[in-house]
């Protein structure tokens, strides 16, 4: 689910923090006219349902600044279209990209420090969005949507074994030896999907990148990650899991609908597959809060790739501070936001707002869950009161996850252990940066 690698992330010889530091200011690439002459043009890509609709609507209340938007085909495009953009110095403004990126876009200095624009808007957005617009403490973007991360599950399944929901990973784990007997698996494992490590890792505690003052720390045997490999490896040694590829989406969701497996591990958003793909089980799912390590208190990942997105601002765009309140203005104005929200004319994600109440009610589906709606939306909003906000993505996360997608297949197929995966990525996270002259320990 995760792209391929992007421009190299650092020049050989510059200590971290220059490098980071580097990004503010003002550029002189994409950016239209000034306002003698007519409005301001702002290039803007994105790839999700309801950003044409957003900016026809910006365009219409704005005289002064106006966006001209290009649809990019996906997240994976995304990433390769903007390196060359970068390389080629016509990026345009703004661009539409998620958590685990930020990083390595400031690294290779794209990206402009919009703080002073922007900054003083905190305050309307909850913690673990704000935090993932963020590079040690500066602003590089703005914060679109969030993960309200949970549990969804079958209950007509769960009662006809007389379990109930799971609240730790040790009930997840008898609840899934219960079901195996009779046929049913309690989640998917995709071979090429490494997140539920990453989640779990990040619940967990862990931190597979720290910045140490000059340098980067890494570390993919914390404690915390361990503590998650032991459950992924419980999973895995029991046959609890289905693995079920997402290259055949529709094979992975008739999976579902037909009751061989019984729970995933999602966000809002992810339900609209659900809706669009089902037939038999509508009404017969319900939420229930992320799984806990035994005895520790709720708390849930900050979410993985294609969530927690963020509208980001190039280094190279002339109008830096009309492109910053422009992203603001999307993510805050009341219309855009409901428009985005809905899994109707949006991509049915949640806001990045600190209060999210009001747009519950579209982001999830009352056809899936039936008689299970109204209690779901408390679960939702729970979620994102404990959601983890000091995760770090490194300055080389698209490379390290592509590496790590080969390991996990591996770990899925039982030819090899998780731990034996953590002290691959361990070595080889470590060689990699170093490969790109940044400074690391570990």
């Amino acid at each position: 689910m995760n792209s391929t690698r992007l421009a190299r992330a650092a020049i050989a010889g510059l200590a971290l923090t220059g490098l980071l530091s580097a990004c503010g200011g003002s550029g002189s690439g994409s950016g239209g006219s000034d306002s003698a002459s007519g409005p301001v043009t702002l290039p803007f890509w994105g790839w999700a349902n309801g950003q044409d609709a957003v900016v026809k609507a910006f365009n219409a209340s704005h005289k002064d600044v106006q966006l001209k938007y290009t649809k990019v085909t996906d997240q994976l495009t995304m990433q390769k279209q903007l390196t060359n953009a970068v390389k080629a110095g016509n990026a345009p403004c703004l661009v539409q990209n998620t958590a685990e990126y930020v990083t390595s876009w400031v690294a290779q200095g794209a990206l402009a420090d919009i703080t002073r624009y922007v900054g003083s808007a905190k305050d309307k957005f909850n913690s673990g969005s704000w935090s993932a617009a963020q590079v040690q403490g500066k602003l590089y973007g703005v914060p679109t949507s969030s993960s309200p991360n949970f549990t969804i599950y079958r209950t007509d399944v769960f009662q006809k074994y007389g379990l109930k929901a799971p609240t730790t990973w040790d009930e997840f784990i008898a609840a899934g030896k219960t079901l195996k007997k009779h046929g049913v698996k309690i989640t998917n494992y995709a071979g090429e999907d490494p997140s539920t490590l990453e989640v779990l890792s990040m619940q967990a505690g862990a931190h597979w990148y720290a910045i140490d003052g000059n340098s980067w720390k890494v570390d993919f045997q914390d404690a915390g990650t361990l503590k998650a490999a032991q459950v992924i490896q419980q999973i895995v040694d029991n046959d609890l899991d289905s693995k079920l590829s997402f290259a055949d989406y529709a094979a992975v969701q008739r999976n579902y609908d037909n009751g061989g497996t019984a729970t995933r591990q999602i966000s809002t958003w992810q339900m609209a597959g659900m809706v669009q793909n089902f037939t038999k089980s509508f009404g017969k799912w319900a939420l229930a809060p992320w799984p806990t390590f035994t005895g520790e208190a709720a708390k849930t990942p900050a979410g993985t790739n294609l969530t927690g997105s963020v509208t980001l601002v190039t280094k190279g765009c002339t109008h830096q501070q009309q492109a910053a309140e422009a992203a603001l203005w999307m993510s805050t104005n009341p219309g855009a936001v409901r428009t985005m929200a809905s899994p109707t004319t949006g991509n049915g994600v949640m806001p990045a707002l600190a209060d999210s109440n009001a747009y519950v009610d579209e982001a999830i589906s009352q056809k899936l869950l039936g008689p299970n709606y109204d209690p779901a939306k408390k679960v939702v909003t729970d979620s994102l009161n404990t959601v983890t906000t000091d995760w770090t993505f490194g300055p080389d996360w698209t490379a390290m996850f592509t590496e790590l997608q080969n390991g996990w297949a591996k770990v899925v197929s039982k030819q090899q252990k998780v731990t034996d995966l953590l002290a691959h990525m361990q070595q080889w996270t470590v060689d990699d940066l170093k490969s790109r002259g940044i400074s690391v320990e570990g």
